[in-house]
């Protein structure tokens, strides 16, 4: 790491400090400044996720913790907050303004104080490349007394201590940075006792011995011994897989089979789908209530499994507390998804110059309704401009990854503007995925809804079974050996579909219900399934199985105290097992539109044909099944498709 260098300075001479950051002063004390210029060795993009995570910052610089403001629960315009804390026994109270940024070039806040000796604070942070990848980073900080005892705190507890503690906290983010690790420095590592330790050595066998992964298991205990409490607090498996390199469902299972041994604990955490931070964390499903208030966003939303309910673990209190108090409520790290957040007076308008990542993005204005749609792209234009009135809204803009974006405001009101990738980050393991895996039902099968509630989990593909001629069965070799021969099939299908990254829900007499979130892992499962029936151990006569699959959006819910799901996506599924014959699977069009499906029937070792067909199901008698017997693709979608289905048989060209 490179020297750092420190520049402090007391001035009265605010003349280049962004308006957006500073107004005129006008107090009985001199204003102080402070500034801080640091050399790093990390980029900017690297730096920033620690850099910007100032929740982590002000307890690492040694800010107390705070809460919101006593008797103050009024609504304030554009997520300013009123908050406090205690210093020293002097009671302080301030009200925040929203936190501006720009990812990852720099950050600022405003905090206007009603109690404290401190009138004002202003915090303005820079980040910059230098010629060798590394950053020039500078920290710099505006403090306006409002007593003499302000006067005398400001330059021993800003000027003296923080100098310190700001660059010990640089050095250690830099050095994280660079490893791209949770960890923290050497001083920070938490001290467990004897008896602990040999509890989490006990735990690191009985895991090895459970299955999960070896590497992962001790990449997993060595985080809870060394991470600190906020890397612990929230412990999202997919975030860590991509941070380790290792596979996710090794890094999920890991966690599952921890949670269950008593390592971990799992919580379900709420997200909204604007700020998408967590609103309420349940220990179990059947707390979750449907219906959510974001009071950051200021909208009420309704959970679904899809996106906003994602599953989360933290230390079990056996192991270690990972107790988490709030030194920041508003700092762009909370959001990650967000580039740019910038707050305008009315009829004022900002240049902001962009680096953005290309994909597709959205400009919303936080208490207005209405979005304007981004896209980022090579071919986008350098400089832009993006206006509101009383609603956001215009045509797509198309912006260069280095753009200069300019933000009107034409409305008679401050808005705070917002500029937020849309694609939802696909490191939440959410509770669609999760609770659609076998392991979770096999660990967790108490894990339900509470009675009457009904969740949307996006699209599954379910999948039926049934055995052909089981009745017939049962008479040739006698109920006993056919009874074990049906729970043999039963190890089979359950094996399959769970390799499958799938989950068998329930067994119907002889028939199985299983749910996917991938059609053509669904579709390979059970073919596999059908071979290992067709070719039991000789001496046993093999076993047919028909199928049926179809994709689509379904509803959770509990039924028999098992997490359960229901829906035509459901129903039609159970009817397409009944036109099997057997060794053959019948698909729905909705199944066969997925290109790894299409790629599955298509390959040359798979040795599949897919063949249409039509016919009126039972329950569907108002809408059509078309069919032909042609070679190559199958017929365009028909004109109105919420009447016209294709059925496809997919079955072996060996087996015919």
């Amino acid at each position: 790491m490179r020297t750092s260098t420190l520049n402090i300075k007391r001035c009265k001479d605010f003349s280049n400090v962004p308006a957006s950051i500073l107004h005129p002063l006008r107090m009985p004390y001199r204003d102080f400044h402070y500034r801080w210029e640091y050399e790093l060795q990390s980029s900017p993009e690297q730096l920033w996720p620690f850099v910007a995570d100032i929740n982590r910052f002000n307890r690492d610089a040694g800010v107390p913790a705070l809460q919101p403001a006593e008797g103050k629960r009024q609504r304030l315009p554009n997520a300013r907050r009123h908050l406090r804390f205690s210093f020293l026994g002097v009671p302080v109270e301030w009200e925040e303004q929203p936190f501006e940024w720009v990812k990852p070039s720099r950050f600022g806040v405003v905090r206007k104080y009603s109690k404290g000796p401190i009138a004002e604070l202003k915090v303005l942070a820079e980040l910059s490349p230098l010629g060798d990848g590394g950053s020039k980073l500078i920290y710099q900080i505006w403090a306006t007394p409002k007593s003499l005892l302000g006067f005398l705190l400001i330059p021993l507890q800003v000027g003296y201590a923080s100098q310190r503690k700001f660059a010990s906290a640089f050095e250690s983010y830099d050095k994280r940075a660079l490893a791209d690790t949770l960890m923290p420095s050497e001083h920070s590592i938490p001290e467990l006792s004897f008896a602990v330790r040999g509890r989490l050595d006990a735990l690191r066998q009985k895991l090895l011995v459970d299955g999960a992964v070896p590497r992962v298991v001790e990449k997993l205990i060595d985080l809870i011994e060394r991470a600190d409490d906020f890397s612990l607090a929230r412990i999202r498996p997919y975030a860590l897989a991509d941070r380790w390199i290792e596979p996710r469902r090794a890094v999920l299972t890991a966690c599952l089979l921890g949670t269950r041994l008593g390592l971990l604990d799992m919580q379900w955490d709420l997200l909204c789908p604007l700020c998408r931070g967590p609103q309420e964390s349940e220990t179990a499903l059947s707390d979750i209530n449907s219906k959510v208030h974001c009071e950051t966003c200021r909208i009420d939303f309704t959970v679904n499994f899809d996106r906003f309910v994602e599953i989360t673990f933290k230390p079990n209190a056996s192991v270690r507390r990972a107790e988490v108090s709030d030194y920041c409520m508003g700092s762009p790290q909370r959001t990650p998804h967000v580039v740019v957040q910038q707050l305008l007076a009315p009829h004022t308008s900002r240049n902001l110059v962009l680096p953005l990542e290309e994909g597709s993005y959205r400009l919303r204005a936080l208490e207005l309704p209405g979005e304007q749609l981004v896209t980022v792209s090579a071919d986008g234009a350098e400089i832009a401009t993006a206006r509101i009135s009383d609603r956001v809204s215009g045509e797509e803009l198309q912006l260069a990854p280095r753009t200069t974006l300019q933000l009107e405001n034409e409305s008679d009101a401050e808005h705070l503007f917002i500029l937020e990738r849309v694609q939802w980050s696909d490191q939440a393991a959410t509770a669609a995925e999760v609770t659609a895996l076998q392991i979770f039902r096999d660990l967790f099968s108490s894990e339900a809804l509470r009675p009457g509630e009904q969740i949307s989990v996006g699209t599954l593909t379910v999948l039926f079974t049934d055995l052909r001629h089981s009745t017939q069965l049962y008479r040739e070799i006698g109920d006993a050996t056919a009874f074990g021969r049906v729970l043999n099939h039963f190890d089979v299908l359950k094996k399959a579909i769970s390799e499958a990254d799938g989950a068998l829900v329930k067994t119907i007499g002889d028939a199985v219900m299983g749910v996917f979130r991938d059609s053509a892992s669904a579709l390979d499962a059970v073919l596999k399934a059908q071979r290992i029936l067709a070719a039991p151990p000789e001496g046993t006569a093999p076993l047919t199985l028909k199928a049926g699959m179809h994709t689509g959006p379904c509803i959770a819910v509990t039924l028999n105290d098992r997490l359960d799901y229901f829906g035509s996506t459901v129903n039609m599924a159970a009817r397409l097992e009944g036109l099997s014959t057997g060794n053959d699977v019948i698909i729905s069009r909705s199944v066969y539109d997925d290109p790894d499906v299409r790629e599955l029937i298509n390959s040359a070792d798979t040795n599949l044909q897919a063949v249409p067909f039509e016919i009126v199901l039972k329950g569907f008698d108002d809408e059509r099944f078309d069919c032909g017997a042609w070679e190559g693709e199958l017929p365009p979608r028909p004109r109105f498709p919420e009447l016209v289905w294709w059925l496809i048989k997919v079955s072996s060209t060996t087996t015919r």
